[in-house]
């Protein structure tokens, strides 16, 4: 009788900790489809000011359309990705960052954009833009990484396994942006 007793409490304690893990993995997938929905806002805020911009330098420089045609090309790519895969929505929001300086270091060559408050102001708007966004892929993959460790974490990899959650990616730079992984060079 006793034995059929203790079969009773594991099954019961077996129970109660798949539902308490179970219950933690939702928390987690949640926690890492909220950091992904503010990423998408503030790529949305870059998105609407990038017109804009590019407006502005327009009108001061003309000729140099070829820039400014890159810096649309990217980011029309990078509305158009697939908004749920992180690698090829990294990938083309690292094109677009790419233009972005080309189109900011053009500006450098023209000193009455230099000093148009509207050109200012969209430039200060974007770098504002550009910071948010770096914190929200710096909480966006915090939460991967407590998610991706309890998937592999034993024994909550078998609840895992059984109810079928799965790793996510990391947002990343891309492998053609190695020099922004690379440490400052100072020289005097």
């Amino acid at each position: 009788m006793s034995g059929m007793w203790i079969v009773v409490l594991l099954l019961v304690i077996c129970a109660v900790y798949t539902v308490i893990v179970y219950n933690g993995f939702i928390v987690l997938k949640n926690r890492v489809n909220e950091a992904w929905s503010d990423i998408e806002v503030q790529l949305k805020r870059r998105y609407d000011l990038i017109p804009n911009l590019v407006e502005t330098v327009k009108g001061y420089a003309s000729h140099e359309s070829q820039t400014l045609e890159k810096v649309i090309q990217a980011r029309n790519m990078a509305m158009g990705v697939n908004k749920t895969n992180v690698k090829e929505m990294a990938a083309s929001e690292n094109v677009l960052s790419g233009t972005l300086k080309s189109l900011f270091a053009l500006s450098e060559n023209y000193p009455q954009l230099q000093a148009n408050t509207n050109f200012l102001e969209l430039q200060r708007e974007l770098r504002d833009t550009e910071d948010k966004l770096q914190a929200a892929r710096r909480f966006y993959n915090g939460n991967v990484m407590a998610l991706n460790t309890k998937v592999e974490l034993f024994p909550s990899n078998v609840v895992a396994a059984l109810f079928h959650f799965e790793k996510r990616d990391f947002f990343e730079l891309a492998e053609q942006d190695a020099a922004a992984k690379e440490p400052v060079k100072v020289q005097f």
